[in-house]
């Protein structure tokens, strides 16, 4: 999605841009750069990355974004860290990336919620979505009102450089809001946040979404789904949006 300049700024590329506006980036991107930032100075291997919140305030252009990152706690079994993502003088955006150290679980027998997930069979490097209708790689056959999944190859943060799973497993989680919000005219709700909340970082490199919860009123969109990889569930990503119908994102034409 980005290229770096030499003062370490994300030079947006064309997977950058959204479909919301032809001079917006995506929210996908901007979540990608700030946790690629935070990864890249404050990832720790002993520990879990547990939560990561950001909030999209402002819309970004198609112009370089700025990450100033910082530590706010660094514990022996919390690590808290925080982004800012700005272009020029316009904060955009402001994340934080919550680690916890991985330990043995207590003792005793626990309740587990389920959530089954069969991922369609040798799927490639293609993006392939259920709802009413089974597994498919076109999008425009999934327009309808029914349940949405998503299982897909994320986008890496910066061309050219090896993948980090925590970073993939952010940009993945953004298309809460498509699982979530796609109803049968398209999309029409923009985010306002994302939380991607996680037990273990995923293994190989696809990860699906299935939608959980799908709540709305007043304009507000509220959103969760389940995170998966191929072995099973990861974790979950939650996001709040606002109606936008008059931009509203119809892929009944692909």
């Amino acid at each position: 999605m980005f290229t770096l300049d030499d003062a370490g700024r994300y030079l947006p590329q064309r997977w950058a841009f959204g479909r919301w506006a032809a001079d917006m980036l995506s929210g996908p991107a901007i979540c990608a750069a700030a946790a690629r930032s935070l990864d890249r100075e404050y990832g720790r291997s002993d520990f879990i990355p547990a939560r990561f919140t950001i909030d999209l305030f402002k819309a970004a252009k198609g112009q370089p974004l700025e990450v100033h990152t910082e530590v706010i706690r660094a514990g022996r079994r919390i690590h808290m860290s925080a982004a800012s993502v700005r272009q020029g003088d316009i904060e955009v955006a402001q994340a934080r990336l919550i680690q916890l150290r991985a330990t043995d679980a207590p003792p005793g027998q626990e309740w587990h919620s389920e959530h089954p997930f069969d991922p369609p069979a040798d799927a490639g490097l293609d993006w392939w979505y259920r709802s009413d209708h089974d597994w498919s790689t076109s999008i425009s056959d999934h327009q309808n009102a029914g349940h949405k999944s998503l299982w897909t190859v994320p986008l890496g943060a910066v061309e050219g450089e090896q993948r980090r799973p925590f970073v993939e497993t952010v940009i993945a989680a953004e298309s809460t809001s498509l699982v979530t919000n796609w109803g049968s005219h398209g999309v029409g709700y923009i985010n306002a946040d994302l939380t991607v909340a996680l037990d273990r970082l995923p293994v190989g490199d696809r990860i699906g979404l299935s939608a959980q919860t799908h709540l709305t009123g007043n304009g507000v969109s509220v959103g969760t789904t389940t995170l998966f990889d191929s072995s099973g569930p990861i974790g979950t990503g939650m996001v709040t949006a606002l109606g936008n119908g008059a931009a509203q994102i119809d892929f009944s034409k692909g």
